[in-house]
């Protein structure tokens, strides 16, 4: 009897075996890139060269879904990748302030830190620009000038990284801007119109005028080859050494065979000449960082960003 009931489970096993659907294979249905930003900058044009080959390799679709939530937060795009299901279906293309600080400004569906890099891919051109008629011309003019005379300072929002650099750069080198202010833009106007003397932007945004700018120093790893004078802020003060970049990013629970697929497609479209057409055309730094690099990166970044508060105290 024992044999025959075994025999009866074990065809049963078989017959159920038989009717299973198979485990489908990454990826079978729609793909989302999530950019916590309007669309138009240099993250969102690259995710969506990505989205775009992706869909061409796997025949499925890909698309870009923008999601902004403001400079401070509180990133709701996220917010998104981190409460999908860890499938790579909702895939997150992150600016560095994402996977920095997201998980440590209160925001529940963030911490403790949800994301693991895929892999970083783009380092924006920012950079610290004065008029090309200004009394200062340098790093080292604009301290010894702002310590004697006003100054004022404009730029995107004083909690941004870049803006936490200008600032740790002016109380390191003994002086202190006379005001600064916010802008939603900062563009060749701002300088000409005088409403700031110094500004922190994006090397896109003032690149029709630099003929009548000067940019004093460069917020990425290596000069821009567009200003090639210009210093970067590492070689003006070691402790400042934070680029801006942004990168491909999943929960951390996401399968490596199907955050394999993804990077395979991602770092041959950021090599790709299209992609690097456009790091010609900005100044912008467009390459592909692997993942493990990627995430000594973000502890290297988390390290100078706690240095440089601790220069702000």
């Amino acid at each position: 009897m024992k044999k025959l009931l075994t025999s009866v489970a074990i065809a049963a096993t078989v017959a159920l075996g038989a009717v299973a659907p198979a485990l489908a294979e990454y990826p079978e249905k729609p793909v989302t890139f999530i950019v916590p930003w309007p669309p138009g900058d240099l993250e969102d044009v690259l995710t969506r060269m990505i989205a775009e080959d992706f869909q061409a390799e796997y025949g499925v679709p890909a698309a870009v879904v923008n999601k902004p939530g403001g400079g401070g937060g509180p990133f709701p795009g996220a917010i998104e990748v981190a409460t999908a299901a860890p499938d790579g279906y909702t895939i997150g293309s992150f600016v560095i302030g994402v996977p920095l600080i997201g998980h440590k400004i209160g925001i529940p569906e963030l911490a403790p830190a949800k994301f693991d890099p895929l892999g970083i891919f783009v380092t924006y051109p920012f950079v610290l620009a004065t008029s090309g008629d200004s009394p200062f011309q340098s790093m080292e003019e604009l301290a010894a000038y702002a310590k004697e005379n006003d100054v004022t300072l404009g730029h995107f929002g004083a909690p941004l990284i870049p803006t936490q650099i200008t600032f740790a750069h002016a109380k390191a080198s003994g002086f202190e801007y006379a005001s600064e202010a916010a802008f939603d833009n900062l563009d060749c106007n701002s300088l000409a119109s005088g409403d700031a003397d110094v500004i922190n932007t994006t090397l896109q945004l003032i690149q029709p005028c630099l003929d009548d700018v000067t940019v004093l120093a460069s917020v990425t790893d290596e000069r821009i080859h567009l200003v090639p004078d210009a210093p970067t802020m590492k070689e003006v003060n070691p402790d400042l050494y934070v680029t801006l970049w942004n990168g491909l990013f999943v929960h951390k629970d996401t399968p490596q065979d199907v955050r394999e697929k993804i990077i395979a497609v991602a770092s041959k479209t950021v090599m790709s000449d299209r992609a690097q057409n456009v790091a010609k055309q900005t100044g912008a730094q467009i390459y592909w960082q692997n993942a493990a690099d990627s995430a000594a990166q973000i502890m290297a970044d988390e390290e100078a960003m706690g240095k440089i508060s601790e220069m702000l105290e």
